[in-house]
């Protein structure tokens, strides 16, 4: 049996990221990641790109995005939307689990 270890760096809401770090991250150019914030996908902290930071949220957002564009083939508008109604489906889930849990359903 072989034995595969994976490394990796654990981000949360309070690690900082650079339009440069955030691009590296997720494997595309700065443009790409220009236009997700045109988009309203990712809504860095910042004036001018040279300036913006993201969250370590934005990482995970960022690939779910490039996830959607590339495999299902979804515009920019279309993966705004998505993950807009992902992230709500998620929100309304967690709800619902802690209503079960306060009910002891």
């Amino acid at each position: 049996m072989t034995e595969i270890t994976l490394t990796g760096v654990v981000l949360d809401e309070q690690t900082e990221l650079s339009l440069t770090d955030l691009s590296q991250a997720c494997s595309t150019s700065t443009e790409w990641v220009i236009e997700l914030v045109q988009e309203g996908v990712l809504e860095p902290v910042g004036g001018q790109p040279t300036q913006w930071r993201f969250s370590g949220t934005s990482l995970k957002r960022a690939h779910t995005a490039m996830r959607l564009q590339t495999d299902l083939k979804i515009n920019l508008a279309g993966v705004a939307l998505a993950l807009d109604l992902i992230e709500e489906i998620e929100t309304m889930r967690e709800r619902l689990h802690r209503f079960e849990k306060d009910d002891g359903i």
